[in-house]
């Protein structure tokens, strides 16, 4: 199903607007790039370039990684790698587009970055931060008198770019009058006839949904109306991992059949041939009653009966309920089972408190956890995924294709936090489905700032009784007002009042833009707190960053060394090297975070920041995660006004269209039928 349309598609969202992605860079004008520009961009890829020579003037020049003598070891140039290089700066040339995209295009469009944009000048859209004035202008470069607004290949183009863009935005699919909106304020003559053209060609799917009315009664099989229905358009690749989630999910569903593992022996069925015992020998069932039985708390307790029927189970709860799925974990590996729990973050895993507890990241990729069968899926019988709502649809896909037949799976989260920072809100439409059973955590989160953000759960803000000043709220006049005093908190009061480090204290806000925004306060806050002269690209050692690199992936550290090669970070124990030219789009100051940056995270003190700009941008959600990212201690300074507590009633969430609960609940009837 799907939620109100993104009609915003052409237009830059408010300086206090949560950023998911990185932000698009400035992009100069399109002008002729010279021989030094030319061979500066080959240079920083790693080519040799027109001119050869050393890196260019200017470069860090202190200790980097992997250096002994302060100076980055050569590296012998790829002849390949630097043919591609130059060719593509030499398109780009062409078209009159600056030197320095040659990094992103060749990243962005292979290795055949040079023939794609001579075959289609307007690939040059896909690359990040180019803008359809630049693409139009390389065009015209290119293709002269033969470049027209008309063009098929501009219509796709321009179409994936306002799909990309509305992705980013958390829009798996946007209607179709929407996108033709979109492509009429870029001049495309024809938009519905150029869409109509384009469907099914290349990246851009078409899908038709009928128009749910809210509180309609499910419509009879022999109603003859003809039932209202709207066309969505959505990437291709969104398309196919919503596609690929639903079947999935079902798959889990359907070939449930109980319990994959032999308990008298501890022989799973991918060993029992070699060991001589098979799926017929005599062996009790289960245990799962007594398992129940012994469970810490009655959702605990709900939770393992669930499990032990069915494939999928999600579950649901704030903070105090993280403890019902580690129970439920360690009751199946008790079972014999080879039970997993994974966590969206390290800082989740740590608030786990399992011994086996995984991140999702590290699961996957085979870091951590079981490792995988044979036949490619991850080698367990049950696997809970906490942090669930931060499964953007991309990654639950993956996820999930990675758990084998008749395996469980159970994913949990609070439904009060914010969606994904990628495409989708894939937890709550799975509950919105009701594909499968449900368990509500009854456990309450504890303190005045659990109380505080149960009532916002349930849209009230409500003042608490906080005797150890566990949560403070302070008005101010205005947003300067208000900025001064996040800063006095962080700074001085928290560290002094409650004897919480500065280092452990963040600041969020609600966007990157702004005097109230997370570039600002982090000018501010590096001022305060590690002055330097930001010797490595604006980074001095000790800087608290926060490393992006990819949209919706946000992973907060600390700035250990730098050199010409880049950055050594320090995030959350491990080790992260940067590239010198990844720097500037994928590092950022961390002091100041948003919250969407902030999810799956707490920090033992939190001071939220609303300047007067934030008060259209808030929702309950935003709030909710907002101030349960505190562990000890929470302040609120706020210069809104009644929007605060306006937005907690009256503003759920932003929407977002999805097709995922439509999907699902088609495949949930068949299943029935």
């Amino acid at each position: 199903m799907t939620d109100e349309p993104n009609r915003t598609l052409t237009e830059d969202g408010p300086a206090t607007s949560e950023d998911a992605a990185v932000p698009d860079p400035a992009l100069p004008s399109a002008a002729l790039p010279s021989t030094e520009q030319l061979a500066e961009a080959i240079r920083a890829l790693g080519g040799s370039g027109p001119t050869g020579g050393p890196s260019p003037a200017g470069a860090a020049t202190a200790s980097g990684p992997g250096s002994a003598d302060g100076k980055a070891d050569a590296v012998a140039p790829d002849a390949a790698r630097a043919e591609v290089l130059q060719a593509t700066a030499e398109v780009l040339a062409a078209g009159g587009a600056p030197a320095e995209l040659v990094t992103a295009v060749v990243a962005t469009l292979g290795e055949g970055a040079p023939a794609a944009l001579r075959e289609d000048p307007w690939a040059l859209l896909s690359v990040p931060g180019v803008r359809p004035e630049h693409a139009d202008a390389f065009a015209r470069g290119l293709l002269g008198d033969a470049c027209g607004p008309d063009d098929l290949r501009r219509a796709e183009a321009l179409a994936v770019w306002l799909l990309e863009r509305a992705a980013l935005r958390g829009h798996t699919a946007v209607e179709l009058s929407a996108v033709g909106d979109g492509l009429r304020k870029q001049g495309v003559p024809d938009p519905e006839g150029s869409l109509a053209a384009i469907l099914g060609e290349g990246r851009v799917m078409a899908f038709q949904e009928e128009i749910q009315q809210p509180g309609a009664a499910p419509r009879a099989e022999d109603d003859e109306e003809e039932t209202p229905v709207r066309v969505l358009l959505a990437l291709d690749r969104l398309a196919l991992a919503e596609e690929s989630l639903a079947d999935g999910l079902i798959r889990l569903v359907s070939t449930f059949e109980g319990d994959p593992v032999n308990p008298a022996t501890e022989v799973h069925p991918d060993e029992a041939e070699a060991e001589g015992t098979g799926a017929g020998a005599d062996v009790p069932p289960l245990d799962w009653d007594g398992a129940a039985g012994a469970a810490p708390s009655a959702s605990a307790t709900a939770l393992v009966k669930a499990v032990a029927g069915a494939g999928l189970v999600l579950h649901t709860g704030g903070e105090a309920a993280r403890a019902e799925p580690v129970a439920l974990v360690r009751a199946a590996r008790g079972l014999g089972l080879r039970a997993w729990v994974a966590a969206a973050t390290v800082d989740g895993r740590r608030r786990l408190d399992d011994e086996a507890a995984v991140t999702l990241a590290g699961l996957l990729s085979g870091a951590e956890g079981p490792g995988r069968a044979s036949d490619g899926t991850l080698a367990l019988d049950l696997l809970v995924v906490c942090d669930a709502p931060a499964l953007d649809v991309e990654l639950a896909a993956t996820l999930v294709e990675s758990v084998a037949d008749g395996a469980r799976l159970v994913l949990s989260g609070d439904p009060a936090v914010l969606w994904s920072a990628g495409p989708g809100r894939v937890f709550a439409d799975v509950l919105a489905a009701k594909a499968c059973p449900v368990v509500a955590s009854r456990t309450p989160d504890f303190g005045p700032i659990g109380e505080l953000a149960s009532g916002i759960g349930i849209g009230e803000l409500l003042p608490v009784e906080a005797p150890g000043k566990e949560v403070v709220i302070v008005t101010a006049k205005d947003g300067a007002e208000a900025v001064h005093r996040a800063l006095q908190l962080v700074h001085d009061s928290i560290p002094r009042a409650l004897g919480i480090p500065a280092e452990q204290v963040r600041v969020l806000t609600p966007g990157h833009g702004g005097p109230a925004g997370t570039r600002a306060l982090n000018a501010a806050l590096k001022q305060r707190f590690n002055p330097g002269p930001g010797t490595f690209g604006g980074f001095d050692p000790g800087d608290a960053v926060v490393h992006s690199p990819a949209p919706g992936l946000a992973r907060p550290g600390t700035l250990r060394a730098g050199g010409s090669a880049g950055l050594v970070l320090d995030c959350e124990g491990e080790e992260v090297r940067v590239p010198r030219e990844q720097v500037a789009g994928t590092v950022r100051h961390g002091w100041a975070l948003t919250a969407h940056q902030a999810v799956g995270r707490r920090w033992p003190g939190v001071v939220v920041l609303l300047a007067p700009e934030a008060a259209a941008e808030l929702t309950r959600q935003w709030v909710y995660t907002a101030f349960s990212r505190a562990e000890q201690h929470l302040s609120v300074v706020h210069a809104v006004g009644p929007a605060l507590p306006q937005a907690v009633a009256t503003v759920p969430a932003l929407p977002r269209t999805t097709r995922l609960r439509g999907v699902l609940a088609e495949q949930v009837a068949e299943l029935g039928s």
